[in-house]
């Protein structure tokens, strides 16, 4: 086998060329690839998919949008056998949202050069008799969450007799959410030989168990080293609680963003914040996401934010990962998020395509150490936005009427 570090030598040689043609693609595919607006490959692309092609197990470290979906679904529409009689599943791809895997699935079906090629999406909160239905017919590309693909695979209506390619999509994500055992008893039913790839914006211990367990000498490839993307401007406010909602509605009146996703931390506390917003403001076009809400609901709303007849989506992490719209011009952390990381991908969701992004996060007092925690890890000051001196003000005409107002200065010096 090929060491790693050759490998690199060889992805960093293919980058300075970022030529579909030079790839070594089928001329149907590049023709393909102009045709819906993809002029030269990203850096994930071009270091994946030649070693794709040449059935080396992967595995990817790069941040949201940068172009994975691409990077896996080209090598495998590339390669697939199109038996127009019978439509056998080839390649399986589980991703850990409903909404990514809708999402993934269009992105095929678009790049996909043959019309033949049939591709299925299958998720809870849908009928699983249409499903069902689905894969009867036949499905050459199965795209699903752990769950409603472990579900099929007991029932037996999904056969996976002839896969030969697995992809984890967003594999830190299934991992956090408490989807390793289904993702272990699917791999344990998958064949072999087959190609396996595993898409990680960061490689925590479980990931690198799962790729010793499930992938044969898997190169490693880092597309990660820059976390904080130049084109968005991070930003912080300290903010009591009790002020939060107004400085909220302050912010969307000053910057009139473009469309904006304002997060929570929970689904009630997104559920309470949408209802308010809708009651007290006259701002049009509000709509929200969470998991308490039916699929056909979710639905219908991510449909309504990608036509942009919804500008501010108030949501919880569950459109933190992978969802790419590229209008996205503010990104609004109501709550601080409990993982660094996340912070990571939900700023990631502006400042896409090239575009210019902000991010603003509104701290409470007593979070001080998770602002910290969040600079680190991006390795970036966060910059304090005008606003704050009108907080600064109102907080100290409050402070001076408090018996302990020096004590409470002290305690969240390093939040200010």
């Amino acid at each position: 086998m090929k060491s790693n570090s050759l490998v690199t030598k060889r992805v960093n040689k293919r980058k300075q060329a970022l030529s579909f043609e030079k790839m070594g693609l089928s001329d149907e595919m590049v023709a393909k690839l102009y045709e819906v607006g993809y002029e030269k490959p990203t850096p994930v692309q071009a270091g994946l998919i030649p070693l794709a092609m040449e059935e080396f197990d992967l595995i990817g470290q790069s941040q949201t949008g940068t172009g994975k979906t691409a990077a896996f679904g080209i090598p495998i529409l590339e390669q697939l056998e199109l038996d127009p009689q019978h439509a056998a599943t080839q390649a399986l791809i589980l991703t850990p949202t409903r909404e990514l895997a809708v999402q993934v699935e269009r992105e095929i079906t678009k790049l996909a050069p043959n019309h033949h090629v049939r591709c299925c999406c299958l998720y809870g909160g849908r009928p699983i008799k249409t499903q069902i239905n689905q894969l009867k017919k036949g499905c050459h590309i199965v795209v699903g969450t752990p769950g409603r693909v472990l579900d099929h695979l007991q029932r037996r209506t999904l056969n996976i007799n002839k896969l030969w390619f697995v992809v984890l999509d967003e594999a830190d994500r299934m991992l956090d959410i408490g989807f390793r055992p289904d993702i272990e008893k699917i791999m344990r039913q998958c064949p072999t030989p087959r190609q396996t790839m595993l898409l990680s914006a960061t490689l925590p211990p479980p990931i690198v168990l799962l790729a010793k367990r499930y992938m044969h000498y898997p190169k490693l490839l880092n597309f990660s080293s820059k976390i904080a993307v130049e084109t968005i401007d991070q930003k912080y406010l300290t903010v009591p609680y009790e002020m939060k909602y107004d400085i909220l509605v302050e912010l969307l009146e000053r910057e009139q963003p473009e469309q904006s996703i304002i997060f929570c931390r929970t689904k009630l506390g997104t559920e309470r914040l949408y209802r308010k917003l809708l009651k007290t403001t006259d701002f049009d076009s509000i709509g929200t996401i969470h998991g308490d809400m039916t699929q056909s609901a979710r639905d219908r709303m991510m449909k309504g934010f990608r036509e942009q007849s919804v500008r501010f989506l108030v949501a919880t992490d569950v459109v933190g990962r992978g969802i790419d719209v590229s209008n996205i011009s503010h990104i609004i952390n109501y709550d601080v998020p409990e993982l660094s990381d996340d912070y990571v991908h939900r700023v990631g969701r502006t400042g896409r395509m090239g575009r210019s992004g902000i991010a603003f996060t509104l701290v409470t007092p007593d979070q001080g150490g998770e602002l910290t925690r969040i600079e680190q890890r991006i390795n970036q000051l966060l910059e304090v936005d005008e606003l704050q001196g009108k907080i600064n003000e109102a907080r100290g005409k409050e402070i001076d009427a408090r018996p302990s107002a020096r004590t409470s200065k002290k305690r969240y010096r390093r939040a200010l």
